[in-house]
């Protein structure tokens, strides 16, 4: 398992990254310094992206435990889901999007939902920011 890469691993962020970039998705920011190190930011929209490995966070289609030490591994996995929950629920209650992708969508190309929904939102968020921003600058006069 010391072979599994945490970081730019080319099945999943960079695949990604590579999907943003032909979408035209732009605005993220990778490395950013927040709660849960999410793999991609969109921070002046507010909305994390988590892109979940299917061993790690044990996909229900995919997370097959290894036959020797299971307790071990049951364990781990266990552990990585509570982190999981206790984070999107901490950035959700700082006022986050919390958006999380299993490492299976994008293998199989079936991310094109994701993304659609994730441009949606983030032309959404862009368009009520701005908003706010001119409701400022229309009151502050």
């Amino acid at each position: 398992m010391a072979s599994v890469k945490s970081a730019n691993n080319k099945s999943t962020e960079l695949r990604f990254l590579s999907l943003l970039k032909k979408k035209g998705i732009t605005g993220w920011r990778r490395n950013y310094s927040l709660t849960g190190r999410p793999d991609f930011v969109f921070p002046r929209l507010k909305i994390a992206v988590f892109i979940d490995g299917c061993f790690w966070h044990s996909c229900h289609k995919h997370c097959r435990l290894p036959a020797s030490n299971k307790d071990y591994w049951n364990s781990k996995i266990e552990k990585n889901k509570i982190r999981d929950k206790k984070t999107s629920k901490a950035l959700r209650g700082k006022g986050w999007t919390v958006i999380r992708i299993w490492e299976h969508e994008i293998k199989n190309d079936k991310i094109n939902r994701k993304l659609s929904l994730m441009k949606k939102v983030i032309k959404k968020e862009s368009q009520y920011r701005r908003g706010i921003k001119l409701t400022r600058r229309l009151f502050s006069r």
